[in-house]
C-alpha cells in the first residue's frame, strides 16, 4: 500500500469529496479514485459510502481512517527527526505572510535563502486574512501581534511600530496635521478585515492619549493595497513601519506628526506544533531577525524612529 495512496484517502475523508480532494492535491480526479480503489481493495472493505451526490465515510472508514491519520503523522514526524538529527536543510516549506510584509519584504529575502539552500522548496501562501495553520497545512506563519492560541509556538522577531504616514504630494494639496484633532480634515486609508474598519487611530504624547475615528473614502483587506494608495497620494494611512520602511527611506512617504507616539506591535514567526520547528525553520528564523533588524536600524538612524521603540 503507498503512503501517497493513503494521503489521498485522508484528503477525501477531509474534503467529503474526491474532486475537491484532487484539487488541493494537484492531481486529477480520476487519479484520485484509482488510489482509493487501491487502497479499498487492499483492506478487502470500502472506505466511503458514494451515492450520486454526495460521499460519506463507511463504518469500516470512520474506524481506519483517525488510525491512518495518526500512523501518517508518524512517519512524518520520524522523517522530520531525522532531519533534525542530520541538520539537512532541505525539503517543502509552507509559508503564510501578510501581503505587504510578504510581496515586499519576506518574498525577496524567502528568494536569497533559496538561492543558498537549493534543496529547499518553497510555498508561500500571501494574504491578510486570518490563516488556520493546521486547516491551510501551514508550516509557518509570519504575523503581526502576539500569538493569541496558546497551543501554537511561536519566536518573536522584533518589536514594530506603526507610523501615521502620507506623499509629500498629499500633503502639499491638503496641508500638514499637526494635531489628532487636525485628522478630521483629512481622508484616511483603512485596513479592512472583514467587515471590520481600522478606522480609529490612537497617539500619545507625554501623558495625554488620543482615540481618534477618522474619516476616509477607500478601505481594503489588502494591506498592500492600502500602502500603494497611500504612495499614489490618496490620503493618510496608519501602518507598520516595516511595511513602508523602503517608501520613507526613499522619500515616497513621509511620517506625519512625529511628536505623537502611535501604537506599537510585534512580528512574530509562528508554528503550528513544536514538531514543526526544524532546522529550515529555524535558520529561517535567524534570517528574518537579521533583516528586520537592518530596517528598524536605517529608520534609527535616518530619525524616522526612536531606538527606544525597537529594543
Amino acid at each position: 500500500m503507498l503512503l501517497e495512496d493513503l494521503q489521498v484517502v485522508l484528503k477525501v475523508a477531509e474534503f467529503k469529496g474526491i474532486t475537491a480532494a484532487a484539487k488541493s492535491l494537484n492531481m486529477q480526479t480520476a487519479t484520485a479514485s484509482a488510489a482509493i480503489k487501491r487502497v479499498e481493495k487492499a483492506l478487502g472493505k470500502d472506505l466511503f459510502v458514494r451515492t450520486t451526490r454526495q460521499l460519506r465515510l463507511s463504518s469500516a472508514g470512520e474506524r481506519y481512517i483517525p488510525q491512518c491519520q495518526q500512523a501518517l503523522l508518524t512517519l512524518d514526524q520520524a522523517k522530520k527527526n531525522m532531519r533534525d538529527d542530520l541538520d539537512v536543510i532541505d525539503g517543502e516549506l509552507r509559508i503564510a505572510s501578510s501581503s505587504d510584509f510578504g510581496r515586499n519584504l519576506a518574498a525577496v529575502w524567502l528568494d536569497e535563502f533559496l538561492e543558498a539552500h537549493p534543496k529547499v522548496n518553497l510555498k508561500l501562501s500571501i494574504s491578510d486574512s486570518n490563516i488556520d495553520l493546521y486547516r491551510d497545512s501551514i508550516d509557518i506563519a509570519l504575523r503581526y501581534g502576539y500569538p493569541s492560541d496558546s497551543n501554537l509556538y511561536g519566536f518573536k522577531i522584533c518589536n514594530v511600530p506603526r507610523l501615521l504616514c502620507a506623499a509629500p504630494e498629499y500633503l502639499e494639496k491638503n496641508g500638514t496635521p499637526k494635531h489628532p484633532h487636525d485628522l478630521a480634515e483629512h481622508n484616511g486609508l483603512f485596513y479592512q478585515l472583514k467587515d471590520v474598519v481600522n478606522d480609529t487611530w490612537r497617539f500619545t504624547r507625554e501623558e495625554e492619549e488620543f482615540k481618534i475615528r477618522v474619516l476616509g473614502n477607500r478601505a481594503s483587506n489588502d494591506g498592500d493595497l492600502v500602502r500603494r494608495w497611500c504612495v499614489d497620494g490618496k490620503g493618510l494611512a496608519f501602518k507598520s513601519c516595516l511595511d513602508i520602511s523602503e517608501d520613507l527611506l526613499s522619500g515616497r512617504l513621509v511620517k506625519v506628526m512625529p511628536e505623537y507616539k502611535t501604537t506599537m506591535t510585534e512580528l512574530w514567526l509562528v508554528c503550528p506544533s513544536k514538531q514543526s520547528i526544524t532546522p529550515v525553520v529555524r535558520l529561517l528564523r535567524d534570517v528574518f531577525k537579521e533583516k528586520c533588524a537592518v530596517i528598524l536600524t536605517r529608520l534609527v538612524n535616518q530619525g524616522l524612529l526612536d531606538k527606544k521603540d525597537i529594543v
